[in-house]
């Protein structure tokens, strides 16, 4: 694998806590306004540029790219954002909890990511692709990282461990509660040198920003006819972390409704399918258990995994799908369905409880896909079913931005 310092923009450290935002697709508009709100300083004034315009602004509208690069180059013009002396790489730690992470912040090539030597397990949606592709394209940045993982490589693990003894460049808690610490490296030749032993890396979040950047550099290489293959454009931002240290969070399902079938009829189809354990704890203990939430009531299942099914068929989720949510409730494509309800993991077993009471229906708490399960599906070059993983926590965008 192919990483590289960069010489990119970075906030002051005294603005640093404010730049910093979540991803711009884990808030709709009126959430990222909300986190905006009085904070002039934020990304997501670029990110999310919308939210500066009337409201009911067609978010893909030629104003708000325009507004996004207005605001963008505004950052840098009060000084906010400033250029690094020389091309650095950086170590970027989160701790949420008793868990951290820590990452190593560089840049990556795009025909590593169309060679498949950074691998996908999600497909990407056409506006969503083309939202970000012209949001970097018009900005001439990445501004958001994508969060790629890969096999622990020891020579990389000990150059981090000794690094972070020293003083960082910023540390603070957000008011989500994560800490965020971020340490630079200049120029990294000893870290390119280590991480050339990691033969492949895989996407654990951001597949529309990943697939974004190659679609710019494609672009870019048409529009220059001097093209040489050393223009920065061929490079995208990312946090590069080892698999051991990452924390994947379930992803739940909600469906409001039995498809026309009494309580005790539903409870017998899914006996007759899977065993039920009664008083089960809301969250599963283990690969193969779901917990099912029905009538105020807790219920254990046991997913039986065919072992001559694929990757993907060994997942919970899909033997969920096959053999409840499609023939007892009737889903038959969970990309497409309005009937069912996808809750991110960090909301707890709570939220299932507290929506299955109000609204009715059945909810489903499912044991975390884990990163070995991610990794065969991407090497089998396979597709994970949708809602599968949630990754936690969230990178911040705006520490450090690759231009071009």
């Amino acid at each position: 694998m192919r990483i590289r310092a960069f010489q990119g923009l970075v906030p002051k450290p005294a603005h640093a806590a404010e730049v910093a935002c979540v991803p711009y697709d884990v808030v709709n508009a009126a959430e990222a306004a909300a986190l905006a709100a009085g904070r002039p300083r934020s990304l997501l004034h670029v990110d999310r540029a919308e939210i500066d315009l009337p409201a009911k602004t067609d978010p893909y509208s030629d104003a708000v790219y325009a507004r996004a690069r207005e605001n963008f180059l505004a950052l840098q013009r009060d000084g906010v954002l400033v250029r690094e002396t020389g091309p650095c790489l950086y170590v970027y730690e989160q701790q949420m909890g008793e868990h951290r992470q820590r990452g190593l912040v560089a840049v990556c090539h795009v025909d590593d990511y169309d060679a498949e030597l950074i691998k996908k397990h999600e497909k990407t949606r056409k506006d969503k692709e083309d939202d970000r592709t012209r949001l970097i394209d018009t900005l001439g940045a990445n501004t958001g990282p994508v969060f790629l993982t890969y096999r622990d490589e020891a020579a990389v693990t000990a150059l981090v461990n000794a690094k972070v003894k020293e003083k960082p460049l910023h540390d603070f808690t957000a008011p989500d509660g994560i800490r965020h610490t971020v340490w630079r490296i200049p120029g990294g030749e000893d870290w390119v040198r280590a991480f050339g032993r990691v033969p492949l890396t895989y996407i654990a979040d951001g597949h529309h920003r990943a697939a974004s950047a190659a679609r710019v550099a494609r672009v870019r290489r048409e529009r220059n006819p001097g093209h040489t293959g050393a223009e920065d454009y061929n490079w995208f931002l990312t946090v590069l972390f080892p698999a051991s240290e990452l924390k994947i969070l379930p992803y739940n399902r909600i469906v409001p409704d039995l498809n026309g079938l009494t309580p005790a009829a539903f409870l017998a189809a899914v006996k007759a399918k899977f065993g039920l354990e009664e008083n089960a704890p809301p969250s599963p203990t283990a690969v193969g258990r779901v917990s099912m939430y029905l009538g105020g009531k807790w219920h254990g299942l046991r997913c039986l995994i065919d072992p001559k099914a694929d990757p993907v068929g060994r997942l919970d989720v899909s033997v969920l799908q096959d053999k409840l949510l499609a023939p007892l409730l009737g889903i038959d494509d969970p990309r497409t369905s309005k009937r069912i309800d996808f809750v991110g993991g960090i909301r707890g077993p709570g939220e299932l409880v507290k929506r299955v009471d109000a609204d009715g229906g059945v909810a489903f708490s499912m044991y975390p896909v884990t990163i070995d399960q991610l990794m065969d599906i991407a090497d089998a070059g396979q597709i994970m079913p949708p809602k599968s993983t949630w990754f936690e926590p969230k990178l911040r965008s705006g520490f450090f931005i690759h231009t071009f």
